[in-house]
């Protein structure tokens, strides 16, 4: 082969290159958001989630249209209400079937758990700012039904995200504080960890928790595994650091530290004023 033939087919395996990136970027941007929410569709399944039966699913109207399904359980008289957010591709079920149970119960506590809309059960497709106005619209069924007991904020995953969002812009006013678990400081950041070689930029939905936590001016707790390969532990440490929160890293992995500090949680912010 020549050194002319050999130019010619560098570029042109170059240039094949450049276009099957180019290809894999704008099937990332295309389909990032089914990437971004992979638990939207589908009907309600079954879960075997045991609830108590004073627990019912309600109905939530968003502001712009749509309609939630939620778990509820009322607070008994004095008691809080947490209100959960589940992960991307998880289910409000596991999380109300766990703050309806346990220390949680035994103190009364009420629940507010939401599907996110495009989730089995509710309307809409999911986004950045549609997730957003869904916690602020659960949080404020939370409040309609139960006037004055104050809230406890929580999120797995990128419900962490969610629930940091609504407390930015929902303020201090009867929010006892934020429990978080797994939570990462930017989707930006997320997207460099787990995707090296795409724009991250690229991303319609930044989630930046790092600079709405600045808003937020309430007690914060957060739980990591120091094994979780979906969000590695530093994530939460450097969102722990912004907002000076309480943090805390446990043996474990992205689901298995759910729940552990439940008890010590309970009691921190039942004792809030």
């Amino acid at each position: 082969m020549s050194l002319r033939q050999a130019v010619w087919v560098a570029g042109g395996l170059a240039l094949a290159l450049l276009a099957l990136y180019g290809a894999v970027v704008a099937a990332f941007w295309w389909f990032q958001r089914s990437l971004l929410y992979p638990g939207q569709g589908g009907p309600v399944p079954v879960t075997g989630a045991r609830l108590p039966p004073e627990a019912g699913t309600v109905a939530i109207a968003t502001p712009d249209g749509e309609r939630l399904r939620a778990l509820w359980l009322a607070p008994s008289p004095g008691a809080g209400v947490v209100v959960t957010f589940h992960g991307n591709a998880s289910l409000p079920e596991w999380h109300a079937e766990r703050f309806m149970a346990g220390p949680w119960r035994r103190h009364g506590w009420g629940v507010m758990a939401p599907a996110y809309r495009g989730y089995p059960g509710s309307t809409g497709r999911p986004s950045e700012a549609g997730l957003i106005a869904d916690g602020l619209a659960a949080l404020a069924e939370a409040r309609r039904r139960a006037p004055g007991a104050p809230v406890l904020l929580h999120g797995h995953s990128l419900g962490a995200a969610v629930a940091v969002a609504v407390a930015a812009r929902a303020g201090a006013a009867g929010v006892l504080g934020l429990y978080l678990e797994a939570p990462f400081d930017s989707m930006t950041a997320m997207a460099r960890h787990h995707f090296r070689l795409l724009p991250a930029h690229l991303l319609a939905d930044t989630w930046r928790s790092d600079r709405a936590i600045a808003a937020v001016a309430v007690p914060v707790l957060i739980v990591h595994g120091d094994a979780d390969p979906v969000i590695p532990e530093k994530y939460g440490a450097r969102l722990a650091r912004i907002a000076g929160a309480d943090f805390v890293a446990l043996p474990g992995d992205h689901v298995s530290i759910l729940g552990v500090r439940d008890g010590e949680a309970e009691a921190r912010f039942r004792a809030r004023p």
